[in-house]
C-alpha cells in the first residue's frame, strides 16, 4: 500500500492555536503528500488520514469520475487494496450528483433528515451509535470541469454555520490540490504517448536509405533474388486488404522489416505502426503493454496508460514471436480478435479499436497445435494469410549486396571508409549463415570493428582465426579448435518422399567439420547415412549421435545426416528414439 505519511509538524499543538494557522499547516502537509511518488489511491488515502488531524470529521471519501461522470476511483478513510470495492457502496450518489451538477460545495447539517438521503442505507457510514451526523462536500475541478468530489461527515452538533464555512474553505483548498495533481498526471501520460508516437515517426524517417533498394515503396529490403521478389509481390497484394498476416520464417530473416513494408504499402500508412516482441515480456507485463491499464490497477500504476492496441488505432500492430505466448494469454488475445474489443487492466469499460494485425513466428505452429501448446482457434485467427520468408541461403545473389549495405551503414555511423576486398567477399560467400540476415550483419560489423585497415581482408574474419563462435553454435563443433574455414552445407539431392525403410539411403552427405571447403563429398550410394566402410555403427547410433550434435533439434540433425526433417522424424519413430527436451 506504500509508505505511510510522516508528520513533520506537531498537529496537536497547531490545532490549539488559531484556525488560520491550522489551515496553513494542513495545506502544507497535504501538498507534500500529494507530491510523493506513490500509487494514486495510497496518496489519496493518506490525504484523508491527514485531514482527520485538522478537521472534526469521522470519515472521508474521494471519488474520481470518468469522462461520462461515473465513479472511476473511490478512496475512503482506512482504504486498502483488500477493501477497495467497499467504498463504491458508500457513495452518497444523490449528494455527489448535486455537487457535480452545480459545481458548488454542499453542506447537509443533518443527513438523516435530508431528502438527498431519503431511503438510503446509512448503516455502513460508521458506528451504529444513533448519533445524527452532517456531511460537507466540495467539487474537485480540472479547469471548469468537475472530475471528482471530496466529502466528509462528522457528528452533528449545534455549532454555528461559521464553523461549516471554515471547513468548506479548507476542503476546497484540498480539492484544488488534488485537482492539480490529477491534471499533472494526465499531462505526463499525454506527453508519454506523444513521445512514443514521435519516436516511432523519427525511427521510421531516420532509417538509413539503402542504395541497394530494389523495390519501390519498400525501404530497407535489399536484394533481387527470385525468392525475395516473390515475397514482395505477395506483400503488395496483401497490403491492400485488412486481413491478418502471419509472417513465417527462421530467426533473422527480417520479419519486422517485411511487417513494416505491409504497413507502408497499405491504406493505413499515415497511421501508427506499433510493434511488440511477445517473447521479451512476462505475461503480467505483456497484458498491460497490449491492453493498457487504469490508474490503481496494480502497485505502481499511478496513471492511466494506453496499451499497444489503443496506440495502433487506425494503423497496424505487429506482434513478433507470437508463438511464444503462454496458454492463458492466448485465450485473452483470442477474445480480443473474436470480439474486436478489450478492457484495460483494472478497467470495466470495453474499448473498441480499428487495428490491422500482423504476426510473426519462427516456430512450427502446426506442431505446437498438435502438442496442445498453441490453441487451434487462435492459430486459425492469425493464420489468415501466411507469408513464408526465405532464409538467406535460399536468396541466391543477395548475400554480397546485403554485406555491402551493412558495411555502408557501419561507415555512416563510425564516419569511416572501410570496404570489402575480393578475398573478404569470397569468405562471406562460402558461409550459409544459419542465423540469416542478423548473423550476416553481426559478422560484418564485428569484422569491420576489429579490422586492421580500411580494406577488410579474408584474414580479418573470426572464422579464419578459429574464433567463430557462431559456427560452433550452428554446426555442433565441440571446441573452437575444430572450427576451420566456414563451410557451406551442401544442397541435398534426396527427394522429399524418399524412403528410409532400408539401411541404405542414396543421398549426399555433408562434409565433416574439419574438412576444407574444397574437400570432395563421399558418395554413400552403397553406404549408410554418415560413414563409409570405416563406420560400423548402427543406423540408430548414427541418428542419436547426430541428434546429440544438433542439440536435439531435428532440422539440424537432418542437415548433418543429409536428410530432410520429415525423414529424420520418420527415422526417430522407426527406431523408437525419444527426443530430449531442454
Amino acid at each position: 500500500m506504500g509508505e505511510q505519511p510522516i508528520f513533520t509538524t506537531n498537529v496537536a499543538a497547531v490545532r490549539a492555536t488559531d484556525p488560520g494557522e491550522t489551515t496553513l499547516v494542513g495545506v502544507y502537509e497535504i501538498s507534500k503528500l500529494l507530491a510523493s511518488v506513490n500509487r494514486l489511491e495510497v496518496n489519496l488515502a493518506g490525504v484523508l488520514g491527514l485531514m482527520s488531524s485538522f478537521l472534526d470529521m469521522r470519515h472521508g471519501l474521494i471519488a474520481l469520475l470518468d469522462k461520462t461522470g461515473k465513479p472511476e476511483i473511490v478512496v475512503g478513510s482506512g482504504w486498502s487494496e483488500n477493501n477497495a470495492k467497499v467504498y463504491f457502496d458508500r457513495l452518497p450518489e444523490r449528494a455527489i450528483g448535486q455537487i457535480v451538477t452545480t459545481k458548488m460545495p454542499l453542506v447537509v447539517e443533518s443527513v438523516h433528515s435530508s431528502p438527498l438521503f431519503a431511503g438510503s442505507d446509512l448503516s455502513a457510514w460508521g458506528p451504529k451509535d444513533g448519533q445524527p451526523f452532517s456531511l460537507i462536500g466540495v467539487p474537485i475541478k480540472d479547469g471548469e470541469d468537475v472530475v471528482g468530489t471530496l466529502t466528509v461527515d462528522r457528528v452533528f452538533t449545534s455549532r454555528t454555520n461559521v464553523r461549516f464555512d471554515h471547513d468548506v474553505r479548507f476542503l476546497t483548498m484540498i480539492a484544488n490540490l488534488v485537482g492539480q495533481t490529477l491534471r499533472l498526471q494526465k499531462l505526463v501520460a499525454r506527453d508519454r504517448e506523444r513521445l512514443m508516437q514521435e519516436n516511432a515517426r523519427l525511427e521510421k524517417s531516420n532509417r538509413p536509405r539503402s542504395s541497394e533498394v530494389k523495390f519501390s515503396g519498400i525501404e530497407g529490403i535489399v536484394g533481387d533474388s527470385p525468392s525475395v521478389r516473390a515475397v514482395v509481390k505477395k506483400i503488395r497484394i496483401v497490403a491492400k486488404s485488412r486481413s491478418t498476416v502471419l509472417l513465417r520464417g527462421e530467426s533473422g530473416t527480417g520479419k519486422e522489416m517485411f511487417a513494416a513494408a505491409i504497413h507502408n504499402l497499405s491504406p493505413r500508412q499515415s497511421k501508427p505502426f506499433v510493434k511488440l516482441n511477445c517473447a521479451a515480456l512476462p505475461e503480467s507485463v505483456l497484458e498491460s503493454e497490449l491492453f493498457g491499464h487504469e490508474r490503481g490497477a496494480f502497485t505502481g500504476a499511478i496513471t492511466m496508460r494506453k496499451g499497444r492496441f489503443e496506440l495502433a488505432d487506425g494503423g497496424t500492430l505487429f506482434l513478433d514471436e507470437i508463438g511464444d505466448i503462454s496458454a492463458p494469454f492466448q485465450a485473452k488475445l483470442l477474445r480480443v480478435l473474436q470480439e474486436g474489443e478489450f478492457e484495460r487492466v483494472g478497467g470495466m469499460r470495453p474499448i473498441k479499436v480499428d487495428v490491422r494485425l500482423v504476426c510473426a513466428t519462427n516456430r512450427n505452429l502446426e506442431d505446437a497445435v498438435k502438442r496442445g501448446e498453441f490453441r487451434a482457434d487462435l492459430y486459425y485467427r492469425i493464420n489468415v494469410v501466411p507469408i513464408f520468408l526465405p532464409p538467406l541461403r535460399e536468396r541466391e545473389g543477395d548475400l554480397l549486396p546485403l554485406a555491402n549495405e551493412f558495411l555502408r551503414r557501419f561507415n555512416t555511423e563510425q564516419k569511416s571508409e572501410m570496404s570489402l576486398t575480393a578475398s573478404a567477399l569470397a569468405v562471406l560467400s562460402q558461409c550459409k549463415f544459419p542465423g540469416n540476415i542478423r548473423e550476416l550483419e553481426n559478422c560484418v560489423r564485428r569484422t569491420a570493428t576489429l579490422a586492421q585497415s580500411d580494406l577488410i581482408e579474408d584474414s580479418d574474419f573470426a572464422c579464419r582465426n578459429d574464433g567463430c563462435l557462431s559456427a560452433i553454435l550452428w554446426k555442433g563443433a565441440e571446441t573452437p579448435q575444430q572450427v576451420g574455414v566456414i563451410q557451406a552445407l551442401r544442397p541435398m539431392s534426396l527427394p522429399e518422399e524418399a524412403s528410409i525403410d532400408s539401411h541404405v539411403v542414396e543421398a549426399p552427405v555433408a562434409a565433416p567439420l574439419s574438412a576444407p571447403p574444397s574437400a570432395p563429398l563421399s558418395s554413400p550410394s552403397a553406404e549408410s547415412w554418415t560413414g563409409g566402410d570405416s563406420d560400423h555403427r548402427s543406423d540408430r547410433e548414427k541418428i542419436i549421435d547426430a541428434m546429440e550434435r544438433a542439440g536435439w533439434v531435428k532440422a539440424k540433425a537432418a542437415r548433418i545426416l543429409g536428410l530432410t526433417p520429415r525423414q529424420i522424424g520418420y527415422a526417430l519413430r522407426k527406431h523408437n528414439i525419444r527426443v530430449k527436451k531442454f
